[in-house]
């Protein structure tokens, strides 16, 4: 319970700050929360939400799964390959310093303009957090373990799930989480070039038909799936680290 009010505490108090601040605003691009929340209900209905947020999710599911599978492999590969981590790590670098929205024009040169090409740019700007995260858990794996692992005959497929993916898990994390709030940012880049529905198409089109309402309940949309999507990384995350989560509970017991 106490968790639970950790976490709503903060946003209940910006909500309330900003419905109080805002009442008298007469601002036509910063309309009162009251006239935001009006709009939320009358604009999210059923069908709208099945028009614009789910076609999101699944794009957004997809590159984020894609971006995980291929990031992890590559970072295992590279992780236990000291010659080949040498080789492309300057590639990697090289990669990872280009902004993901400025290749979306090249992506559509190539892709089109379809749910491919926002898949695809999903895809480039999550990979990188994740790979470079999966190589630095695995170089970071315990040699004392990886012998013992070794002298109890624990090789091949057995050593790289029962030894070195749990190992580098917390790495492999970490990475996942930081690549989950990227593939939310690029989901919606990616539907203001050249979409005919999702959340940030539909956001762009209020803007610019100046329904500042709408524009406004479209955001806190947004961040609401965040939370929510954040919320239950954290809980999977949980339930598949546990031991690593236990260790440190009784570290700092200790």
């Amino acid at each position: 319970m106490k968790r639970v009010l950790y976490v709503v505490a903060l946003p209940a108090v910006l909500f309330g700050a900003w419905f109080v601040l805002s009442d008298n605003s007469e601002s036509f691009y910063s309309p009162p929360l009251r006239d935001i929340l009006t709009a939320f209900g009358d604009t999210w209905s059923a069908d709208r939400l099945r028009a614009d947020v789910v076609p999101s999710l699944l794009r957004l599911f997809a590159g984020y799964l894609l971006a995980a599978v291929i990031g992890v492999a590559l970072g295992v590969a590279i992780g236990l390959n000291r010659r080949l981590r040498a080789t492309v790590e300057p590639v990697l670098e090289f990669f990872r310093a280009i902004p993901p929205p400025v290749l979306v024009p090249v992506i559509m040169l190539f892709a089109g303009i379809g749910d491919g090409m926002k898949v695809i740019v999903i895809v480039f700007g999550c990979i990188w957090p994740i790979l470079l995260n999966t190589v630095e858990g695995v170089r970071a794996v315990d040699s004392v373990v990886l012998d013992t692992a070794r002298a109890y005959g624990v090789t091949g497929p057995a050593r790289l799930t029962k030894v070195i993916l749990p190992s580098a898990g917390p790495q492999i994390a970490a990475g996942l989480r930081q690549a989950l709030s990227i593939a939310i940012i690029l989901m919606v880049i990616s539907e203001m070039f050249a979409a005919s529905n999702g959340l940030g198409f539909t956001i762009v089109q209020f803007q610019r038909s100046f329904a500042i309402p709408e524009m406004w309940s479209g955001i806190i949309l947004l961040g609401l799936l965040g939370f929510v999507l954040s919320l239950l990384f954290r809980l999977a995350e949980q339930r598949a680290l546990r031991w690593y989560e236990g260790l440190r509970a009784a570290q700092r017991q200790g």
